[in-house]
């Protein structure tokens, strides 16, 4: 971003995050697509349209292409499967909980099964339920509690009001998602997990201590091969489902060529060569994550690695955050409110949401925008 707001020659491309590319649009700092995809005949009904959504258009929802889809990513969990598979374990939740132990549905039978293993001993080590992301400085706990607002009814706006927030942002179901994040974050996480993101995610499941971990579908390929907590002892499920429905938070990039690089050509054509069938198939191959239809609804695609069909089922119901030019002061807001409520114990998750309205209500003033 720096780069970008000083007008530098250091990139020709930027893979840069969905948030960003509002503010890149309005301020000239990509080059628009649309001329150029025309031209080449590259089309964007060829990729999975949540992507198409999230990483190329804006305004959204409109024919307007800021980038290609490049990076597909959203919110997982990983489990420890094979101390699901043990005996004790699973004779020890029937008992407890009336029903075998297996990969969670519902939120709630991910908090069951967080508050199972809290405290718990596997092979003579204490253990904890879940890492989940709580990180306030940049974007994590925004990130993190995204997946439960979502899936509780939270809407950023009115579908028929733009910017419009009072009753969709703090409605009473948002404000049980809320609630229910708190808990699970109370309950169920390892100590010291009061400023945890992707990294502290990693390192918590890898070091043994969770039997559930939240975490970006971009880190499974290295899970996977992990020797000490991959391969068979590894399981990949999506976010589950809440009282109004199943979504997950979009991560993930689009890549833009930059307005100001004087190899413009050369940029839009390794564009053109991105966007061919066989080179999405080995960025697929290699570990990356592809947008592409040919790929994501090729009939092999769900047996392709070990988390393919649950990465395919998640970009089917992603949701990303604001990507207006202001999303930084929006996302800076949305990390105060939460983390103060959730992990600093201050006020109710009504109060936090109503701030966050409120906040969020002076920066779109601010911007001259109407609601």
């Amino acid at each position: 971003l720096n780069e970008l707001n000083s007008r530098g020659s250091l990139c020709d491309l930027i893979i840069g995050d969905s948030q960003w590319i509002g503010g890149a649009a309005e301020n000239g700092q990509y080059v628009k697509l649309n001329d150029f995809f025309k031209k080449e005949g590259i089309s964007m009904d060829d990729y999975m349209p949540a992507t198409v959504v999230g990483y190329s258009e804006w305004p959204k929802n409109t024919p307007n292409y800021w980038a290609l889809p490049a990076m597909g990513d959203a919110v997982g969990w990983t489990y420890r499967k094979d101390w699901f598979a043990r005996p004790d374990v699973q004779k020890d939740f029937k008992a407890k909980y009336g029903r075998e132990i297996g990969v969670p549905k519902t939120l709630d039978e991910l908090k069951d099964i967080a508050q199972f293993f809290q405290g718990r001993e596997i092979d003579g080590k204490k253990v904890y339920g879940a890492s989940i992301y709580t990180e306030r400085g940049s974007e994590g706990i925004t990130m993190g509690v995204s997946n439960y607002l979502y899936d509780y009814g939270f809407k950023y706006d009115d579908p028929k009001k733009p910017y419009a927030m009072d009753g969709f942002v703090n409605s009473a179901s948002a404000v049980k998602g809320l609630e229910a994040y708190k808990e699970l974050y109370k309950c169920c996480t390892p100590p010291g997990a009061s400023n945890s993101y992707m990294s502290e995610g990693l390192d918590a499941f890898k070091s043994g201590q969770v039997a559930l971990q939240m975490n970006f579908f971009a880190f499974f390929p290295g899970l996977y091969r992990d020797p000490n907590v991959g391969g068979d002892k590894i399981g990949f499920f999506v976010n589950p489902a809440g009282p109004a429905g199943q979504a997950t938070q979009l991560g993930g990039q689009g890549i833009s060529v930059v307005s100001y690089s004087k190899n413009q050509a050369e940029a839009l054509q390794y564009i053109k060569w991105f966007s061919g069938g066989d080179v999405q198939k080995k960025w697929w191959a290699l570990g990356g994550y592809s947008c592409a239809k040919s790929v994501l609804n090729d009939p092999s695609f769900p047996n392709s690695a070990p988390f393919a069909k649950e990465f395919l089922q998640s970009m089917g119901m992603v949701v990303d955050f604001w990507a207006e030019p202001s999303y930084a002061q929006l996302l800076q807001a949305e990390q105060k409110r939460v983390h103060d409520y959730v992990v600093a114990d201050k006020g109710t998750a009504q109060e936090a949401l109503d701030g966050l309205v409120k906040d969020w209500k002076a920066i779109f003033k601010e911007e001259g925008k109407k609601f």
